[in-house]
């Protein structure tokens, strides 16, 4: 059965925060506080180990728990049956939804499958989210609201995970010699390089074919891989 989680140990917080600070197919990274094969076993464990996370209950810090299941679908009012059962944390902070000191993530995977789904989870996790992956940028560069696409523009996360291959950084310089419509410009300009880009197709190039979208019969005048950097504040990253 796959399972879209790994366990992971890391030497420090640090290091779990640099390798999410380019993930683009990570969610998210928790400091594991629980892991069990049910539910009850899970709030035993947590149970007795919640007095060796005391610096995150301070009165001083606030918080929120999130549920989550994978597999299977609960209603709202289920969920929050489900967070109440961990009423037995000392937590002493205000509960703050956006952007809290301290996260704390409950997790239940009943598995990939789309029939014959369990009635109780296959394992269960709790713990701490010490950081999150770059997701948020699937939906910053979608092609849906970019400017100029063309028939043969890049997925998004296809072309950030291309930039991560490639090490992109801060100060690199990259060269698309088939650029289209720029995708994986975009990309390494969102790493952080200076970008610039060759094609054999002028038409392409200059943002003269035929639009793509359904429903556009013409392309605006500004429609370019210029006017996509600009759109997403890279324009400075660059070299026409």
């Amino acid at each position: 059965m796959q399972e879209p989680f790994w366990l992971v140990e890391f030497s420090s917080e640090s290091d779990a925060k640099l390798l999410t600070s380019r993930s683009v197919s990570l969610r998210k990274c928790l400091e594991l506080w629980g892991h069990e094969k049910s539910i009850d076993l899970l709030h035993s464990t947590v149970r007795g180990k919640s007095g060796s996370f005391a610096a995150y209950f301070e009165p001083s810090k606030s918080f929120k728990i999130e549920v989550e299941t994978v597999g299977r679908h609960f209603t709202q009012q289920e969920k929050v049956a489900k967070l109440e059962a961990f009423d037995y944390l000392p937590i002493r902070g205000p509960v703050k939804l956006k952007d809290p000191d301290v996260c704390l993530q409950y997790i239940e995977f009943y598995g990939t499958r789309t029939v014959n789904i369990p009635t109780t989870p296959y394992e269960v996790f709790f713990g701490r989210n010490v950081a999150s992956g770059l997701r948020q940028l699937l939906k910053k560069l979608s092609l849906k609201t970019r400017k100029f696409i063309g028939n043969t523009s890049m997925d998004p996360q296809l072309s950030l995970l291309m930039a991560n291959q490639a090490q992109v950084n801060s100060g690199s310089i990259i060269l698309d010699p088939f650029v289209g419509s720029g995708s994986l410009l975009v990309a390494a300009a969102e790493f952080g390089g200076y970008v610039f880009g060759s094609d054999i197709d002028y038409l392409m190039l200059h943002g003269k074919t035929k639009p793509t979208r359904i429903k556009q019969q013409k392309r605006a005048k500004d429609e370019s891989i210029k006017a996509n950097m600009k759109q997403y504040n890279l324009g400075h990253k660059y070299i026409d």
